[in-house]
């Protein structure tokens, strides 16, 4: 199972150092990053794809208040498209 997630943030310099940061509450949602992506004609459009452990937990991280703030502090400049895929 996976999780990909695509949103756009304001300048990627100042949102990948809060996106590491956070590191430790996606392992604790059972999250594995397998790939961070760039658009190669936005670079601050960002795809991430996650392996995931367990459902719940996954969706529980997407919607929590935690990550939420995180995206705020980062920068994120829109509103997330969060898919879980088979």
């Amino acid at each position: 199972m996976h999780m990909l997630i695509r949103h756009k943030v304001a300048d990627f310099g100042k949102w990948k150092p809060v996106y590491d940061e956070h590191l430790s509450a996606r392992q604790k949602a059972g999250l594995k990053e397998a790939h961070l992506l760039r658009n190669m004609d936005d670079p601050n459009e960002v795809i991430l794809l996650f392996s995931v452990e367990d459902l719940e937990k996954a969706k529980a991280f997407a919607n929590s208040d935690d990550l939420h703030q995180a995206m705020q502090r980062a920068g994120v400049s829109d509103k997330p498209d969060v898919y879980f895929l088979r």
